[in-house]
């Protein structure tokens, strides 16, 4: 009896939740060489990142964030601001997506790393692999523990292992680990699942320790993305399912999930309001807009919903069939949809499936029904279905629910392959099938020029991508020397734009960097013409009216130098000058061609003010002398020739009598 009784009172929960290496269980099946082979992995994969530059929105949230660039000093703008605050510089512009961004702790990282290193794009991508890494033995530490896996059950631990495994070698998250600027989604998701650890060791042990755990974890996940907030549905399901709890009281033990989410709310609150924004009605931060009598009209509730489940499917897809990747969807990549489109209903028939299997699973199998929960509650959150997020879909979007799809493959596996070597070999062949595609894609994020120009094949309907791999042509080829390859890249350039203003007749950036592009290409009437165009869509769009001045300047020189045009150069210089009264080459080239079409007295005006913005220029003076004595002003004349020679005595040789 006294055996019996020792035995009822061994704590069963307190041997369920590690594996230890012993006797029991070979060195393989110990979990110390289990995390030691999925960290490995996870650094193994992304290794070809470390020589990568800055890529995509590292411009937002890094090299050209004010706060981010003034490192420690910083710190206080990241949490006074919106995200997007430190990069617009605008408050208007910061909220360009509805309700704006609030997701302060990776700008943190961002600027103590700046701080530490300066712009060390290396040391961005290093720590995104080691805690791409940490957060995979994470998964795997999690899922014993939740699922009380003992230490001589294989089966489970390969279930664990295989899990992590596959979640860590799939390419869907090269776009989060790949690109720095990515790390809000490694922290928000390594926050939750510590979070959901620590939960559940105090609910073992109600130690302090692991409640601080708890409320940190999951407060450090919501401050780097807002996601983790569907977490509030996946920790009482986790009891439900796995502890046998009601649903009240699995609320109840998930209260430290809960006080951090409120904690969070009340900050991000008094930082943006509450004001959640209206619907955005530009199409590159509202997917759902169609053209229609030359203005954009919302989508019929029928089309937007069709549209919502088709990326839906194509989210699935992308899970099982990763290829091609994309790391832009946005309008018309995914084009307008309709319940007649049999992929739709397919995808519909999908998620009915899905949900429904949450219940029929929760007693035949609780794993599978976790699993399920876990996809569809974090993908709710970037679905379009809860408020909408400003783009069809994201690769990165499937970060967190990936993992759900990740634990039905591999409960399937494991109910379905019970020889241990065979279901090894099968893991083996997924994981290198599955790697090789991540680090084949890895080498695309090296920087903006290869990504753009590398998707742009893949993805030929995204006005947005098509505008990126324009501008990114243009940037490139500015920096050549003329040549046939010069002009060649300029007028690829210019195919892209002129793609994306076939599918956005309204986006001003595309005809901003056309405009770019011809006057690389010295079109100046073109390049004129495009930023009339974009000024026409917006009349305070800084960028064009910062541009467009320099290509009337300088194509008015060329009208009157190699056209001898002096007529429409002077329009040209003039409309400069209106533009932008300060600069000195203009008010020069204006006193030119006044001079040279005998209008002497606006010459003499022109060349006072270029010698009023640089007054120590010898040549100025010598052709204010000039254009003195044109007019018949010879005291003045000579007035300014003496200071021409006081400035350089060989300023007057080249005059001509």
């Amino acid at each position: 009896m006294a055996s019996k009784k020792g035995k009822k009172n061994t704590p069963q929960a307190a041997k369920a939740s590690s594996v230890p290496s012993g006797s029991s269980a070979t060195a393989f099946w110990s979990a110390k060489w289990h995390m030691i082979i999925i960290f490995a992995l996870g650094c193994i994969l992304y290794v070809n990142t470390l020589g990568h530059e800055y890529a995509q929105d590292d411009a937002i949230v890094i090299y050209d964030n004010m706060f981010t660039q003034d490192g420690l000093s910083g710190i206080p703008g990241i949490l006074k601001y919106d995200t997007f605050y430190g990069f617009f510089k605008e408050a208007g512009k910061a909220k360009l997506v509805s309700g704006g961004r609030y997701r302060p702790f990776t700008l943190v990282m961002f600027a103590v790393e700046w701080q530490l290193f300066g712009r060390q794009p290396f040391i961005g991508h290093f720590m995104n692999i080691l805690l791409y890494a940490l957060l995979g033995i994470m998964i795997y530490k999690c899922l014993i523990l939740l699922f009380s896996v003992k230490s001589d059950d294989k089966k489970m631990l390969a279930f664990a292992l295989i899990s992590s495994l596959l979640y860590i070698a799939h390419p869907i998250h090269t776009e989060a680990v790949a690109n720095i600027k990515g790390r809000d989604e490694i922290m928000t998701m390594l926050g939750s699942v510590f979070a959901l650890w620590a939960l559940f060791k105090y609910d073992r042990k109600a130690e302090k320790k692991w409640l601080i755990s708890s409320l940190g974890g999951f407060f450090i996940a919501l401050m780097s993305k807002e996601n983790a907030i569907t977490f509030l549905a996946i920790a009482p399901a986790s009891f439900m399912l796995f502890r046998g709890k009601s649903f009240a009281s699995s609320l109840k033990k998930s209260w430290p999930l809960f006080a951090s989410a409120i904690l969070f709310l009340i900050i991000r609150f008094s930082v943006l309001g509450m004001d959640f924004g209206g619907t955005p009605n530009e199409l590159m931060n509202n997917p759902f807009l169609k053209l229609a009598n030359n203005s954009y009209i919302p989508f019929t509730p029928s089309e937007k919903y069709a549209t919502i489940f088709f990326t839906l499917g194509k989210y699935m897809q992308l899970m099982f069939f990763p290829h091609p990747l994309c790391h832009d969807y946005y309008p018309r990549a995914i084009e307008i949809m309709s319940f007649g489109n049999w992929q739709v209903w397919l995808s519909v028939l999908l998620y009915l499936l899905m949900t429904l299997g949450v219940f029929y699973f929760w007693k035949r199998d609780r794993f599978l029904s976790f699993a399920l929960i876990l996809y569809l509650a974090t993908l709710s959150i970037v679905s379009n279905i809860v408020f909408p997020i400003g783009t069809n879909m994201s690769e990165r979007f499937l970060f967190m629910p990936s993992l759900g799809i990740v634990l039905v493959v591999a409960r399937l596996m494991t109910s379905y392959i019970p020889n241990l070597k065979i279901l090894g070999a099968l893991t083996i062949v997924m994981v290198i099938g599955l790697g090789a595609k991540t680090i084949d894609r890895n080498r695309i994020w090296k920087n903006d020029f290869t990504l753009f120009t590398n998707d742009v094949n893949e993805n030929t309907r995204s006005a947005k991508l098509l505008n990126a791999a324009g501008g990114a042509l243009t940037t490139n080829a500015a920096s050549m020397q003329d040549s046939p390859q010069r002009t060649a890249s300029l007028q690829k350039a210019i195919g892209y734009l002129e793609k994306a203003l076939e599918i956005h007749p309204t986006y001003r950036n595309a005809y901003l960097l056309m405009g770019n592009a011809y006057y690389y290409l010295r079109d100046y009437e073109n390049a004129v013409a495009m930023f009339d165009k974009a000024l026409a869509i917006d009349p305070e769009f800084k960028d064009a009216l910062q541009n467009l001045p320099i290509v009337l300047r300088d194509g008015g020189r060329h009208m009157g130098q190699n056209q001898n045009n002096f007529v429409k150069a002077q329009q040209w210089l003039e409309r400069s000058y209106s533009m932008n009264p300060d600069d000195y080459e203009t008010c020069r080239l204006l006193g030119i061609t006044y001079g040279i079409q005998g209008i002497h007295n606006k010459a003499i005006e022109f060349f006072q003010k270029a010698i009023a913005l640089k007054p120590n220029i010898a040549a100025n003076y010598a052709t204010l002398g000039t254009a003195y004595r044109n007019a018949g002003q010879k005291d003045k004349a000579r007035e300014a020739f003496n200071k021409a020679l006081e400035l350089d005595p060989n300023a007057l040789q080249h005059l001509t009598n």
